[in-house]
């Protein structure tokens, strides 16, 4: 299954923002984000983001494995 943004169509989405997306929206999510679109979305920035990253992965969330 190919993954794509729902909004821009982008195709590269990085797994760590495919797992931003299962933590943020939900586990099961079928419509993802890229980064950019995310954070329009959500009314942040991309690095707000990518540092949310970084603390998900630092408290061992295991989605971003």
């Amino acid at each position: 299954m190919k993954i794509t943004c729902e909004v821009c169509g982008a195709s590269d989405i990085e797994k760590d923002v495919i797992a931003l997306n299962k933590k943020l929206f939900n586990k099961d999510v079928k419509k993802f984000y890229c980064l950019s679109c995310m954070a329009e979305v959500l009314g942040a920035t991309e690095e707000d983001l990518l540092d949310k990253i970084e603390e998900f992965k630092e408290e061992g969330c295991t989605l971003f494995k």
